[in-house]
């Protein structure tokens, strides 16, 4: 073998693992960032968004509140469970209508990063060519970052405000609060959503050689029959070429009236 020929089949060989591993690690921010969207919509509907603490409370007349972004819900000791919605939204905080609207639009953005990453993953045929998948890519994790920010500001501002409140002096030990498990829950699809986002950024931002448009080839069966068709082709105009090429003596295939004219 030529030492041309065996570089050559060397670098095909790097390109092909390093283009495998960037569509395995698009297929783990995908991942990812689907797990971020489920956890940013699970935490912006549950009730525990803060709890009420267990400080100098009477074991007689216990009862656990939880407060969330749409509604209240209230836990008694002989068992009973209400739940009481917020119709008002100028009555509320302003922690908790921020906390509404940034909530409710980093789900819109996630779930519209989540329809561009599936046109630029690398596995998919749908999404056009190499360019325009990189573009589906780069856009899908810059929405992905911005839904991870909009999903980890509410969740930090809430629960600043919730341990606020629980230091102060000034405030009855029964109004005091501690961060449930819906802000927890809003920390982590943050996080993942920061991650997948940057993995999609990340997986396209190198440097390409070759073609940027890139052709997708049709199934086997369909290639077969396209080699078939142009082979068939081929061999048509070959035969009408050689047709032409005869003498005007070797076209003729009888007597005609001009010959005795």
């Amino acid at each position: 073998m030529l030492p041309g020929e065996d570089s050559g089949w060397g670098g095909s060989s790097i390109d092909l693992y390093r283009s495998m591993a960037s569509t395995g690690m698009q297929i783990f921010g995908f991942v990812l960032a689907l797990l971020g969207i489920m956890g940013a919509m699970v935490a912006t509907l549950l009730p525990n968004w803060k709890v009420s603490a267990d400080v100098g409370s009477n074991i007689i007349t216990a009862i656990s509140q939880m407060q969330g972004l749409w509604m209240d819900c209230t836990w008694y000791s002989t068992g009973m469970f209400s739940c009481t919605l917020k119709y008002s939204v100028l009555s509320l905080p302003a922690y908790l209508q921020t906390a509404r609207t940034t909530m409710v639009l980093c789900c819109v953005l996630a779930a519209m990063g989540l329809c561009l990453a599936s046109l630029g993953l690398k596995c998919t045929r749908w999404g056009g060519g190499r360019r325009s998948k990189r573009h589906a890519a780069i856009a899908s994790g810059g929405c992905f970052v911005a839904a991870g920010f909009l999903c980890l500001v509410p969740a930090s501002w809430f629960t600043n405000e919730v341990i606020t409140n629980f230091l102060d002096s000034s405030v009855p030990e029964s109004n005091k609060f501690e961060p449930g498990g819906a802000v927890y829950v809003a920390f982590v699809s943050a996080g993942f959503l920061f991650v997948g986002g940057s993995i999609f950024c990340m997986s396209c931002s190198g440097k390409r050689h070759g073609p940027q448009d890139l052709v997708l080839l049709p199934p086997p069966d369909k290639l077969l029959l396209q080699q078939q068709q142009q082979q068939l082709l081929q061999q048509q105009q070959e035969l009408q070429h050689q047709y032409c090429s005869l003498s005007p003596l070797d076209n003729k295939t009888g007597y005609s009236l001009q010959d005795y004219v």
